[in-house]
């Protein structure tokens, strides 16, 4: 959010504005500038202006137009003054997907160390999303006090994830009470959030149920059939012509869907995010330059050789879906694998520090027991802190130091989960022989994590995966077909036919927005809006999309 753009449209409205007590909050919460209402409106006025002046340019000043232009700015108005409610929304739920993960972090500390303090510091290091970072600043805010920072921390989001709460209570009471009992008090902390995260995402997945369907049939199904009707419209006295398709297909349509996708997108299920691969991870190879080129090179391939196999229209369908498909997987492709990597990784974590703590509990120094469980595990975590304890051996620090260090292999791994589990051996190599229950304990709460984060992902999946065959597959299909039913039923006396180049572009123009458009919220309502992953799987669907209907118009024109 650009404060100085803000400033400037806020200091260009001279009215005071007061919004409401939960844009307020949102604001806040964002930590967006308090004048951002006021700059609001005054986009709003502008648009406005700016389309009131555009129709006087065009000599086309009727009321029609000035209904338009009020509705311009009207319609920037509400949509500025509600975005910071949504996308604070937004936040709030992908950051209660992180939960599960900073109480399990919390209880592997305990089991290591059995103070709050200590435990409530080692879950506040190195954060990452809203959550964590809101704990990191309640603890820093408690140092010097008696406080450990849980209760600010829960202030401000127990009454969102009462489990979380009841999670946290649980760890706080953990090293008053009896030796013996600390154990099954961490098991019952963890399993609370795990159940509450488990019940939350059900019930969120089930109430989304109705709306996806409804985007699904109206949104989708609806629209790309009516298109064989249009002939039958226009002998029933309805103005359909080029234009108004245009306007409806390609502006009103994409509107209203944006919209549909948005509440989706404000209501989503509380899912576990996806492993985040930064741009200057040493896999990620820096495209800046040759990826546009190479989409450039793609799309025009496409307008030159598309309309020498099929038609003439098919020329800017065709490089708009590959062009845009090919930069998109160019630029987020390198990003897959190391995801990938990353995810069997954290697979092999929990048989990694029980296989640990086992040989600890029978009397082996972690630093002995750590490579000889990598190398019997066989895994990928298990590659990766073999490497890590070679490391240490070959230079001679501490494991340790190579555990925690910034430039060894675990830090080039970019799962959070795994940079925390090595945190916990780096703590157990202090601890000796006592700290092997924990690391067994520590690698059980790792799996249950885990089973709980398939359920969650599966009970979202049945709403996502209709969504992504519909936005590659079937959408394309259908709109082929319907564009060449179009054209076969005016033929049979319902009227003069529309002409069929500037159709077929129409629907799919559509057809590639809905490629994209329902790509992207499928995939972040199951796996989180990662930047990379939404790329790369838009790309796929674009190419999909693309060559599904130019093959469906083709195939249908030989067959009807």
């Amino acid at each position: 959010m650009s404060r100085r753009l803000v400033a400037a449209l806020a200091a260009w409205y001279p009215w005071s504005v007061d919004p409401d007590e939960e844009t307020t909050a949102a604001l806040q919460f964002l930590g967006w500038p308090d004048d951002y209402c006021r700059a609001a409106n005054a986009l709003g006025v502008f648009l406005a202006a700016a389309s009131l002046l555009a129709a006087t340019l065009a000599r086309e000043l009727t009321p029609w137009a000035l209904l338009i232009a009020i509705g311009v700015g009207a319609a920037a108005v509400a949509a500025t003054r509600v975005a910071p409610r949504v996308i604070a929304n937004v936040v709030r739920r992908r950051a209660l997907g992180t939960a599960p993960w900073l109480v399990c972090r919390t209880a592997m500390r305990l089991r290591v160390a059995p103070t709050v303090e200590s435990a409530a510091a080692f879950a506040a290091r190195n954060p990452q999303g809203a959550l964590d970072h809101s704990l990191a600043a309640a603890v820093r805010r408690a140092r010097g006090t008696a406080s450990t920072g849980f209760d600010e921390f829960l202030r401000r989001w127990g009454e969102r994830l009462p489990s979380l709460r009841r999670g946290i209570r649980l760890l706080e009471a953990v090293p008053s009470a009896p030796e013996d009992e600390r154990g099954p008090r961490i098991d019952r902390a963890l399993n609370a959030v795990l159940d509450g995260i488990r019940e939350r995402a059900a019930a969120d997945a089930a109430a989304l149920r109705g709306p996806v369907t409804a985007v699904y049939a109206f949104g989708v199904l609806l629209p790309l059939a009516l298109v064989a009707a249009l002939p039958a419209a226009r002998v029933a006295g309805l103005p359909v012509s080029v234009p108004t398709v245009v306007l409806l297909y390609d502006v009103l349509l994409p509107c209203v869907l944006l919209a549909a996708a948005g509440w989706l997108v404000a209501n989503r299920p509380v899912t576990f995010p996806a492993t985040r691969v930064p741009r200057t991870h040493p896999s990620v190879p820096n495209r800046r330059w040759l990826v546009p080129a190479a989409g450039c090179a793609v799309a025009a391939c496409a307008w030159v050789v598309t309309p020498v196999l099929l038609d003439t229209w098919t020329a800017p369908v065709a490089a708009a879906g590959a062009g845009g498909g090919t930069v998109l997987i160019g630029y987020f492709r390198p990003y897959q694998p190391v995801r990938t990597q990353a995810r069997e990784v954290e697979d092999g974590l929990p048989d990694l520090l029980v296989g640990v703590g086992r040989q600890v509990e029978n009397g082996e120094p972690v630093e002995t027991a750590l490579p000889t469980t990598a190398r019997a595990v066989d895994s990928a975590a298990g590659d990766l802190f073999a490497d890590a304890a070679a490391r240490s051996r070959a230079l001679g620090t501490g494991l340790a130091s190579s555990l925690r260090g910034d430039d060894g292999p675990v830090s080039a791994c970019p799962s959070h989960r795994t940079r925390d589990t090595a945190r916990v051996l780096a703590a157990a190599t202090r601890e000796g022989r006592p700290a092997g229950p924990a690391l067994v304990a520590a690698g059980e709460h790792l799996a249950d994590l885990a089973r709980v984060e398939t359920e969650t992902r599966r009970s979202v999946r049945h709403l996502t995966e209709t969504m992504e065959h519909t936005a590659a597959l079937f959408g394309p299909l259908v709109g082929g077909v319907t564009v060449v039913l179009a054209g076969r039923v005016a033929g049979g006396g319902f009227g003069p036919a529309l002409p069929r180049p500037p159709l077929a572009l129409a629907v799919g123009g559509y057809v590639l927005v809905l490629a994209a458009l329902l790509t992207a919220v499928a995939t972040g309502l199951e796996r989180g809006f990662d930047r990379a992953l939404v790329g790369y799987r838009v790309g796929l669907a674009l190419l999909s999309a693309t060559a599904t209907y130019l093959a469906a118009v083709v195939a249908a024109g030989l067959v009807v």
